[in-house]
C-alpha cells in the first residue's frame, strides 16, 4: 500500500496548565519573568482537515483561531479545518488556560500537517498574540512570559497536591501585563534571589524550600493584586503543616501547597479545603504534573480512540 505523505490528517496536541506560578517578579534587570507549576489539568486540540476555512469550536476561543489560520496560512498541505478544543482549564482565573489552548492548537495543525511544531516557531507565533507561560517545555521552567522567551529549565518538581481557592470573577491576561507592578529595587533583587534559591530547591525536591519561596512570592504579588484573605490563609497553611502558598499572579487563584510523600497528606487537604472555602467562590483539588509519570490529557472524539500519551517531551 502506498501512503502519500503529503496528505493531511487528523490532528491532535496537547498541553498542561500552571497552577498559578511558584515564582512571578522583576529581575534587576527589568525583565519580568515567571515559574511555572504545570499540572496534570490541560487542553486536548484536535485538527479535521478541510475546507477552505477555520472553524473553531467552542467559537469565543479567537486565539486559537488566529494561531491555527496562520499556521495554516503557511502551509503547503493544509487549506482550513475545525478546530476542537477540550480543556479542563477555566479561563481568567491564572491556570495558563490560554497558553494551553494555543500550545494544543499549534501542536494540533503541525500534527495534521505530519510533523512536530519547532518551539521557536512555536514561540514566535504565541509572542505575536499574547504574553504566555512556558507550558511549552516539559517540567519547570522560568519564563520571560511578556517576551515569550525561555530563561532556565529548573527540572522535575517533586509530587505535590495543590488545594485551590477562587476568589470569584476573572482577569484579563493581556491588560494585566500591560501595567507595571510597583516593586522597588530592594523588591527586584530579591526576585533574583528567590530564583536562584529555586532553582537548586526544585533540582533537590526540598519542598520546604520551594514553598518558601513561593509564599514570599504571594505576599510580593500584593503590590501588583491585592488578596485580603492572604496573610489569613499562609497562617492556617502553617499550622496544618502545608509547604507553603501558591497564587495566581494574574488571576484569581490562591492555592496550597501539601507534600505528596507527607503521611498527613489526607488531612491536609480536608483542612485546606475549610481554609479555601472561607474566602472562595469554589474551591479545587490539582496534582502537580511530572514528565513521564503521569497521564497525558484525553480527548474523546468521535473518530479518535481515547488517546492517553505519556508526555516526556509533548506534542
Amino acid at each position: 500500500m502506498t501512503i502519500d505523505l503529503a496528505t493531511p490528517g487528523i490532528g491532535v496536541g496537547r498541553a498542561y496548565g500552571s497552577c498559578g506560578e511558584l515564582l512571578q517578579g522583576v529581575t534587576e534587570q527589568n525583565r519580568h519573568f515567571l515559574v511555572t507549576l504545570p499540572i496534570r489539568r490541560g487542553t486536548v486540540a484536535v485538527f479535521e482537515p478541510g475546507g477552505d476555512r477555520i472553524d473553531v469550536v467552542p467559537e469565543g476561543k479567537s486565539k486559537a483561531a488566529r494561531l491555527a489560520s496562520g499556521m495554516v496560512g503557511r502551509s503547503s498541505v493544509l487549506r482550513g479545518g475545525r478546530l476542537t478544543l477540550h480543556s479542563e482549564l477555566p479561563e481568567g482565573k491564572g491556570l495558563a488556560s490560554s497558553t494551553a489552548d494555543l500550545v494544543a492548537t499549534a501542536r494540533a495543525v503541525a500534527d495534521a500537517e505530519g510533523r512536530s511544531v519547532p518551539v521557536a516557531e512555536l514561540e514566535a507565533d504565541l509572542r505575536a498574540i499574547e504574553p504566555s507561560d512556558g507550558v511549552m517545555y516539559p517540567g519547570t521552567v522560568a519564563y520571560f512570559h511578556r517576551e515569550v522567551r525561555l530563561l532556565a529549565r529548573l527540572g522535575t518538581l517533586p509530587a505535590l497536591t495543590i488545594v485551590t481557592g477562587d476568589e470569584g470573577g476573572s482577569v484579563d491576561t493581556v491588560e494585566f501585563n500591560r501595567g507595571e507592578p510597583g516593586f522597588s529595587a530592594a523588591d527586584k533583587r530579591e526576585f533574583d534571589r528567590l530564583l536562584g534559591e529555586l532553582g537548586p530547591a526544585i533540582t533537590h525536591g526540598d519542598i520546604a524550600a520551594i514553598g518558601a519561596v513561593s509564599t514570599r512570592s504571594a505576599v510580593l504579588s500584593a503590590a501588583s493584586r491585592e488578596r485580603p484573605h492572604l496573610d489569613a490563609t499562609i497562617r492556617a497553611a502553617r499550622a496544618i503543616g502545608a509547604a507553603g502558598v501558591v497564587v495566581a499572579h494574574s488571576g484569581t487563584t490562591t492555592g496550597i501547597l501539601l507534600a505528596d510523600n507527607d503521611p498527613r497528606l489526607r488531612e491536609q487537604v480536608l483542612a485546606s479545603h475549610e481554609i479555601c472555602a472561607a474566602f472562595a467562590c469554589s474551591v479545587a483539588v490539582h496534582h502537580s504534573w511530572r514528565p513521564g509519570v503521569q497521564r497525558a490529557p484525553t480527548v474523546d472524539h468521535p473518530h479518535l480512540m481515547t488517546i492517553p500519551r505519556t508526555e516526556s517531551s509533548p506534542r
